[in-house]
């Protein structure tokens, strides 16, 4: 418990930082939002109405340390201001109406290549010079150099507009009613075919390499050698007993990946025109709307700490040596 309050307390002041930071940057930028509200508007605003727009969004003449206070207050009440580019919605609406098919393209992105690659290490460090461990690894490196991007447009040209197997835009079909059925859930799962696949190929040789290494280091250590002289199963030994204690960094870069997975694979959800966060933040800096990044910035980075409080929670129940750190 000491060591959990004590990492509590480290991801608090993380957060703090966090969100003043996010305070403060785009106040450092040359200009503001209401400006450039009031340039697109071709000066059709009235005084009154860009005052009342400045107090709306939080960047009036008030002094910086009220500003500050009350976005403290804003942040823990929930209310992120309203966005530019898509006003009057508030900016939570935005955010919770495109956070679900991030999560749903990044999640299954991320548990498939993470099962399969780890999957794929651990064969690969177990029979050793095997067939697994000389083919695979250095295709898939190869497959992993290529960008995002540019595995997306290869895999959107060929598989969607080619041979037309899957769609090609969007996270369903235009004109289609969301809702729990087996049509719409089907639809779903073939727009999330060729994203999640570029993700996957992109990033499951990284997995395999790191599980394979750090099983190869555990199959040296004593225990393993002491398993195997009382004669236990290799497929026990393999799995209870080296995977089991090789699986601890790839519990840390799972819990990473799943705080990054709220960002969104930002080109691949370009590319496909997937409704994400990452495609959506980058309309925002498009527009230079600031309430739309700062709440945007703010998700990813509670993400990116919650999901590393979780892992070192896990670390306590996997790794009892933590526990006397």
């Amino acid at each position: 418990m000491r060591f959990i309050l004590r990492r509590l307390g480290f991801y608090l002041i993380a957060f703090w930082a966090s969100i003043t930071l996010n305070f403060l940057l785009p106040r450092f930028m040359p200009g503001d939002p209401v400006s450039r509200m009031f340039a697109r508007s071709q000066d059709r605003m009235q005084p009154e109405q860009i005052e009342a727009l400045r107090k709306l969004l939080g960047v009036d003449d008030r002094p910086i340390w009220e500003q500050y206070v009350d976005y403290l207050q804003n942040i823990f009440t929930g209310q992120m201001g309203v966005s530019i580019s898509r006003f009057p919605t508030p900016v939570t609406e935005v955010i919770s109406s495109q956070i679900g098919w991030t999560l749903l393209l990044g999640g299954t992105a991320l548990v498939i290549a993470a099962v399969v690659g780890n999957l794929l290490g651990i064969l690969a460090a177990w029979k050793r010079g095997g067939a697994i461990d000389s083919a695979l690894p250095p295709v898939l490196v190869f497959i992993g150099s290529f960008p995002y991007f540019w595995l997306a447009m290869g895999a959107l040209y060929l598989f969607g507009v080619v041979l037309g197997w899957f769609p090609i835009r969007h996270a369903f079909t235009d004109g289609l009613e969301p809702a729990f059925t087996w049509e719409f859930i089907g639809d779903v799962g073939a727009h999330l075919v060729l994203p999640a696949l570029t993700i996957v190929l992109v990033s499951i040789g990284g997995w395999m390499l790191g599980m394979r290494n750090t099983m190869i280091a555990t199959n040296s250590e004593d225990y393993i050698t002491m398993a195997e002289a009382k004669g236990l199963r290799p497929g026990r030994i393999m799995l209870r007993y080296a995977a089991r204690n090789a699986m601890l960094p790839s519990v840390t870069s799972f819990g990473m990946g799943l705080g990054f997975v709220v960002g969104g694979a930002l080109l691949t959800e370009v590319v496909f025109a997937y409704p994400g966060v990452g495609y959506q933040l980058l309309n925002a800096v498009q527009g230079l709307d600031y309430p739309l990044m700062q709440g945007l910035f703010l998700t990813i980075t509670a993400a990116v700490l919650l999901a590393n409080f979780l892992v070192d929670i896990l670390y306590v129940r996997l790794d009892p040596r933590v526990r006397s750190n």
